[in-house]
């Protein structure tokens, strides 16, 4: 028997065209790897801290990127990525997919050789395509709460 998996992204939709884009990332079993949460502050580890400067690297690797948003939680990554098909650079825009693809690529390299070999990510990642303010709002503010709102998140697994 096949098992048949569910799209993980809007069909015939161009995921390299110029849009705000909300990605989540978890890691493999949602294991706690990147710090703590302690009176509602992030404390990123060493690894967490990997997961945040790989973020800024997509920054600075692919000029046509503005970071808007990042929060690094114990077991996944929030986000908001927006794509400028204005950029004049030479460089060829990729896909969300790719863009994330590169982001979990190196930053698992850089968590192996940190001292962590088993590290895993989660397959794949969850989108939202930001298609207003309010949403874009609302958004930016879940991510900005989310150390605050921890233990009332839906990625929150009690170590």
């Amino acid at each position: 028997m096949l098992h048949h998996r569910k799209p993980q992204r809007l069909y015939g939709f161009d995921y390299s065209s110029e849009r705000y884009y909300f990605v989540t990332s978890c890691t493999q079993n949602r294991v706690h790897y990147f710090g703590n949460v302690q009176d509602g502050k992030m404390n990123l580890n060493i690894y967490g801290e990997i997961v945040q400067q790989q973020w800024h690297w997509l920054g600075e690797h692919f000029s046509y990127l503005d970071l808007i948003e990042f929060v690094v939680m114990p077991n996944h990554i929030h986000g908001i990525i927006f794509i400028d098909n204005n950029d004049y650079s030479l460089q060829k825009i990729k896909s969300l997919s790719e863009i994330m693809g590169a982001f979990k690529t190196t930053s698992s390299k850089k968590i192996h050789l940190a001292g962590l070999p088993e590290f895993l990510w989660q397959r794949s990642f969850h989108d939202h395509i930001i298609r207003n303010d309010i949403s874009f709002q609302r958004i930016q503010n879940y991510i900005q709460n989310n150390p605050i709102n921890w233990t009332n998140d839906t990625y929150f697994i009690q170590t």
